[in-house]
């Protein structure tokens, strides 16, 4: 049996969880559940996490970081690319010749992580002693 856990009317909630969209949003709720769902992976999050939380680094310094190979970093960067949560970036650097490609983090992949993910980690031991029985009050 399906029990229906619906704000009461005026709760601040839309009906239509399309509607908490601003009217001139830059992304269809579709692509923002998609950002979500790209970075529920553990690869991805966790080369998310270090441009986040780091500097923009190369495709060999992401590989070191976080030990995978070549083609599998490359698979879940280009995931993350799409998504748009992270940029691509390739610049010519002075005597060197080709290009050097880099990676960093978007506005959006900046967001996604620190207030999605990072913040349900952060916010474990908050959860913890809500419900912790031991402690008296």
């Amino acid at each position: 049996m399906a029990t229906n856990h619906s704000q009461p009317a005026g709760a601040g909630f839309p009906e239509d969880p399309e509607d908490l969209l601003p009217e001139d949003s830059v992304l269809s709720l579709d692509e923002y559940l998609a950002m979500h769902a790209t970075v529920g992976h553990r690869t991805r999050y966790e080369i998310l996490y270090r441009l986040v939380h780091g500097d923009d680094m190369s495709p060999k310094e992401l590989e070191d970081a976080i030990e995978v190979d070549d083609s599998t970093l490359h698979y879940h960067l280009n995931k993350l690319v799409d998504v748009g949560l992270v940029e691509k970036r390739q610049q010519t650097e002075r005597g060197a010749d080709g290009l050097y490609t880099y990676y960093r983090a978007t506005v959006f992949g900046g967001v996604t992580l620190t207030s999605g993910v990072d913040e349900l980690i952060r916010g474990e031991a908050e959860f913890e002693a809500m419900y912790d029985s031991s402690v008296e009050e």
